[in-house]
């Protein structure tokens, strides 16, 4: 036999008391996704956002794919055939972080983020529902830019007999791999956005983390190659190369380094948001 249905109850005019029957995890994990995506799709700054974010790595492949399909042959060795590619998406990385952050910076600076927390107390519970919503429409943003940045570059490098085909070895994995890059980056601005609760300073944080890591990558060797495995670009680098570079680790353990970034951040907003008043 199935338990029967805890029951609330609720005072009425009368005196008498009503019972109702407690939601689910499930319809309460329903109405919170519900909530947050029509936050998400109500601020008109999103769409702006997710424009810059899909149309600049589309227009900087095709860029980077003809300054490199026009090096002489002289320059040294062929780059990477999906360099262009992963170049490309880097530059939506600020953009996606700027998304990300706003997710809980926006509702703390005009007040409503007490609003969200009364209606939803379990404050972990509203981190993972945001973390879902903007992870899954940058996730699908970001594979749709990875292919369409791929198709561009290819097109551009066959002509000049560099480029590579989608059935090639490796190639898809690769690909779908070049997409999670806006979302871990989007997943790291919302844990930062909710750990700092300031616009300014989680776009500052986010881009930091992101960026000033990979500036450790500029050491003497074999300095260079230590530190870089462990930074989120060169790990998103070695994940989506044909080519992997030696120094760092091999593609499989770059996707966890990878994964790791917003993992971690996201456990520590978990902690903190639970630990400080609204």
């Amino acid at each position: 036999m199935t338990a029967p249905a805890r029951l609330s109850t609720t005072d009425i005019p009368n005196g008498r008391t009503a019972s109702r029957p407690v939601p689910s995890l499930a319809t309460r994990a329903g109405d919170l996704l519900a909530s947050e995506w029509t936050k998400f799709r109500s601020v008109r700054s999103t769409y702006w956002t997710l424009l810059v974010a899909l149309v600049t790595p589309i227009g900087f492949s095709a860029l980077v794919a003809t300054a490199f399909a026009g090096a002489p042959a002289s320059a040294g060795p062929p780059p990477d055939p999906l360099l262009p590619e992963v170049l490309s998406l880097e530059y939506a990385v600020i953009a996606v972080s700027v998304l990300g952050v706003l997710a809980f910076s926006a509702e703390y600076s005009t007040g409503l983020i007490r609003t969200t927390f009364t209606a939803a107390p379990r404050r972990r519970a509203v981190l993972a529902a945001k973390a879902a919503v903007y992870g899954a429409v940058t996730l699908a943003a970001g594979e749709l830019v990875a292919f369409a940045s791929f198709g561009v570059s290819q097109a551009i490098l066959s002509g000049h007999h560099q480029g590579v085909s989608l059935s090639g070895p490796g190639v898809p994995g690769a690909v779908l791999a070049a997409g999670i890059l806006l979302c871990v980056c989007t997943l790291l601005g919302v844990a930062l956005g909710s750990i700092i609760r300031h616009t300014a300073g989680g776009i500052v944080a986010t881009v930091a983390v992101i960026v000033l890591p990979s500036i450790l990558g500029l050491l003497p060797a074999p300095w260079s190659g230590r530190v870089g495995r462990f930074t989120l670009l060169d790990a998103a680098r070695q994940v989506t190369a044909l080519h992997p570079a030696a120094n760092l680790f091999s593609p499989g353990w770059s996707l966890l380094v990878l994964l790791a970034w917003p993992a971690a951040a996201l456990a520590a907003a978990a902690i903190l948001i639970t630990r400080r008043d609204a």
